[in-house]
């Protein structure tokens, strides 16, 4: 068999850990053919492709980003007057003429909603889940969502020293579109004092009032975490608007920090290393088996697979009723609710 591997959307810690993955697994187990496709679909459309074998895919588990690069590259949005795009069509004439018999696509949503309509187009297509933001559909936990909150929360650490010694609120914004992941798992592993997450909303004369309160009791400095995706009047900033918010309110000195895209660089995690590499080689198990039109998935401590046509449209988000919440409340932490 020949397969394809392409990573498309956002980069992320433990692409390069899924490739080899991917391409290890087919070409010393099995036997198979691997060529990889540079920057997503945008690759498949142009063939910008290279062969892979055991030697090119040694040396990348521990390295950061991507080495196909990738792209945001949406084959089916619909481009000409017709109300139809050729893109489509090109894709599938260029998979036939590769040879390939099944088209492994590494990315977050979109690109699993992508993979499933290549799918439904006839092609074999097999899904894995990749994005710091943790909020694919149908997996416990996705690669590269470790990482981050470990990055994320050596932010926060540091943040503790200097708010502490000048006084202020330090507001600490972090990545995560409309998923509260990450603000919730770094936060309550920084040990912050109010955690924003999109999903729950938040009151501003609550929220300072948690801070004043803590003022009160001999705590004169406070960690506000805050996910990017939070609504805002005017579409203003969370970071900025959280920050001038208390400062205006409380009185008290406050500061704000956006980590960024630094959460998307760097080195995989262990966890994330060992993640990537479980999925990977699942995802080969299905191709071998002839399982195409899938998405590989963590459920508990299992790798299993879900088929791709039910997971596009749908994202998993946090609930009020995570342990994490229930806990933090429990001891102190608010919420802004």
């Amino acid at each position: 068999m020949k397969i394809g591997i392409l990573s498309s959307g956002g980069d992320c810690p433990g692409i390069n850990a899924t490739i080899r993955g991917v391409g290890k697994t087919a070409i010393m187990h099995y036997g198979m053919e691997v060529i990889g496709i540079h920057s997503g679909f945008v690759g498949l459309l142009n063939k910008d492709i290279q062969a892979f074998d055991e030697r090119s895919l040694s040396g990348i588990l521990n390295l950061g980003g991507t080495i196909l690069g990738t792209s945001r590259e949406k084959p089916f949005r619909k481009l000409l007057a017709s109300g139809e795009s050729e893109k489509p069509q090109l894709i599938r004439q260029n998979y036939e003429e590769l040879g390939l018999d099944c088209l492994v696509c590494i990315g977050g949503n979109g690109t699993q909603k992508t993979a499933g309509m290549l799918s439904a187009m006839g092609l074999n297509v097999i899904g894995v889940p990749k994005t710091i933001d943790n909020d694919i559909w149908g997996t416990d936990i996705t690669f590269g969502f470790d990482t981050a909150v470990n990055i994320a929360t050596e932010a926060i650490d540091r943040l503790h020293s200097t708010a502490s010694s000048h006084k202020r609120v330090m507001v600490v914004e972090v990545m995560g579109h409309h998923a509260g992941w990450i603000a919730l798992y770094a936060g309550m592993a920084g040990g912050a004092d109010v955690i924003l997450l999109p999903e729950l909303g938040f009151d501003m004369g609550k929220i300072n009032e948690v801070i004043l309160d803590r003022a009160r009791r001999g705590k004169p400095y406070s960690i506000v975490v805050v996910a990017e995706g939070i609504e805002t009047p005017d579409k203003e900033r969370p970071s900025v608007y959280v920050t001038r918010v208390i400062e205006e309110a409380t009185g008290i000195e406050s500061r704000d920090t956006v980590l960024g895209y630094i959460q998307r660089g760097g080195n995989p995690s262990p966890f994330d290393r060992n993640l990537a590499t479980r999925l990977g080689g699942h995802a080969t198990e299905l191709i071998a088996n002839r399982q195409f039109g899938r998405m590989v998935c963590m459920k508990g401590n299992e790798v299993e697979s879900i088929p791709l046509a039910e997971v596009a449209g749908k994202l998993k988000l946090v609930t009020p009723e995570h342990d994490l919440i229930i806990q933090g409340k429990r001891m102190g932490i608010s919420f802004g609710n």
